[in-house]
């Protein structure tokens, strides 16, 4: 079945809002879910769905709650059957295709089209399809959607954010740096975009700039092993004494696996002086490090 058979509102089985006893399901577990309590979430909706078997409502939410408890497998599982049921309710058709993207699964494509297509005046719609289109490199289409998610909605952090995204991977990186400048604004805890913004900056030669944005970045995501060497580096860069082996600590402690080399790698070019971190920087670890981060999909 082709994705325009999948996603038509003529071949639709389900209507395209839930009814009132799935909405008291939902309202329930969103309480839930806002809280923090995934695992509340996931038994609500799950005993949601024992009662209303096959609904994409709660198969889509289900598929968050279980993704956001590391149940990636399953979660996949649940936006496909959810995508299966053949909703055209955008936000289900926008979060299940985004979900099943990070799989590279094909059908990712017409969910996402579908529902920028429906609601063409959603933001969510229509920046995950412009990022979904970025990172398969059809660029011209991709920045068509999110600058129409940022004409939308330009408070959206999440729309500047990948719009600068997709700007730099077109090659225009000043315009890049300026949309995720104002993303950062917008979300000051956001430490992923903060990372990202300190490598672009870095890239374009800025470094003194890029070590306080690479810090910032950091100190938000303790639990990002690869950003405290970033910024490790940056730091040493600039002549920074403290920081840099303050940072490179709280890498150790975090690191596992391949990611103890990584740290002993960085921790000898701290120890030969700002030329080598600075080098490593900018010609090693960074460029990866950028690379990996702009494609990684939302």
């Amino acid at each position: 079945m082709s994705d325009d058979e999948t996603f038509t509102t003529d071949s639709l089985g389900w209507a395209d809002a839930p009814d009132e006893l799935v909405q008291a399901i939902l309202d329930q577990a969103h309480r839930r879910g806002d809280d923090g309590d995934f695992q509340g979430m996931t038994e609500q909706l799950r005993e949601g769905l024992a009662d209303h078997p096959g609904n994409p409502f709660l198969l889509c939410w289900l598929g968050v709650a279980e993704r956001e408890l590391g149940m990636t497998g399953v979660a996949y599982e649940r936006f496909r059957a959810c995508l299966a049921a053949r909703p055209t309710d955008p936000h289900l058709l926008a979060t299940a295709g985004n979900a099943i993207a990070a799989f590279d699964d094909p059908e990712a494509e017409g969910a996402l089209r579908a529902a920028a297509l429906l609601a063409p005046d959603l933001p969510l719609a229509r920046w995950l399809y412009g990022a979904y289109l970025i990172r398969e490199g059809v660029m011209e289409d991709g920045l068509r959607e999110l600058r129409a998610a940022k004409e939308l909605d330009a408070e959206y952090a999440l729309v500047r954010y990948e719009l600068g995204v997709g700007l730099a991977l077109a090659g225009q990186r000043d315009a890049a740096v300026e949309e995720i400048y104002h993303a950062v604004g917008l979300d000051a805890s956001d430490g992923w975009a903060h990372v990202v913004l300190g490598l672009l900056v870095a890239e374009d030669g800025r470094v003194e700039e890029a070590a306080g944005v690479l810090e910032e970045g950091a100190r938000l995501r303790p639990e990002d092993v690869e950003a405290q060497l970033l910024a490790a580096l940056a730091g040493a860069a600039v002549g920074g004494v403290d920081v840099p082996f303050e940072m490179l600590e709280r890498a150790r402690q975090r690191a596992e696996g391949t990611d103890r080399v990584l740290v002993e790698e960085v921790e000898s070019r701290l120890d030969e002086g700002a030329e080598e971190s600075a080098a490593w920087l900018s010609e090693q670890l960074g460029p990866a490090a950028l690379r990996d981060r702009m494609m990684t999909r939302p």
